[in-house]
């Protein structure tokens, strides 16, 4: 396959939103960059159901802040599968380095969204990004 797409290790997202607006913005955005949505989710039980329900997640992009909880207990409930977690959110809490692989702070562009996704992914292959986006931070722990 010489001009074909390298596969990526990062393909399906549950994207963990309580903001309409900013959820289907990051639908969409994620989709015209090849991405699929499992699901789209604004409740901390809701998340936790979808992780538990067998199908199968490369990502988490999480909000920390929901209406119902703490996104905290999602990346726990990630993190017990083995699911990669990428926090977006206004305030990275501190205990975001032990149970995710990254933090982009809202708010973001669609650009640096994409490429911090790819930067995880990145880390994953064992590689170093040469530039991180902008309000973006890669945990070393990652992967």
């Amino acid at each position: 396959m010489l001009f074909g797409r390298k596969k990526r290790k990062i393909e399906r997202l549950l994207v963990v939103e309580d903001e309409p607006l900013v959820a289907f913005d990051t639908e969409h955005v994620l989709t015209d960059a090849g991405y699929t949505i499992v699901a789209t989710v604004d409740r901390v039980a809701d998340a936790i159901a979808v992780i538990d329900g067998g199908e199968l997640i490369d990502l988490v992009l999480l909000d920390v802040a929901l209406a119902d909880g703490s996104g905290l207990d999602v990346a726990r409930a990630a993190q017990s599968v083995g699911v990669a977690v990428l926090f977006v959110t206004g305030n990275c809490p501190s205990e975001a380095m032990a149970l995710a692989q990254g933090c982009l702070s809202k708010p973001y562009g669609q650009r640096d969204l994409v490429a911090a996704i790819a930067a995880i992914e990145g880390a994953m292959d064992g590689k170093t990004a040469r530039r991180l986006p902008s309000g973006f931070r890669l945990f070393a722990a990652a992967g």
